[in-house]
């Protein structure tokens, strides 16, 4: 997946490319870094780079354009709300 990752974003095929939860992937071992960070510095310069996910490296990062931080405000589970399947396991 990563691969083709990089691909449509080196190659600008697509406006915007959402890899969602890659943060926790990379913080978990199950991504390389380095391969996330070259995917950064090499996309074409009109994609839209969107990386989702808790726990980013300093060196991802630093080489965003921007990164922000959510924090809960309200959550179902304090109300005993279970976790459906799908959506958060």
């Amino acid at each position: 997946g990563l691969e083709e990752a990089r691909a449509i974003a080196r190659e600008g095929l697509y406006d915007l490319l959402i890899l969602d939860e890659i943060l926790v992937a990379v913080d978990q071992g199950l991504i390389d870094q380095e391969q996330v960070c070259e995917l950064i510095r090499q996309k074409s310069p009109h994609v839209e780079l969107i990386l989702t996910g808790r726990n980013a490296a300093s060196e991802i990062i630093e080489l965003a354009d921007l990164v922000t931080e959510m924090r809960e405000v309200k959550h179902y589970f304090k109300r005993g709300v279970p976790a459906r399947a799908g959506i958060e396991y």
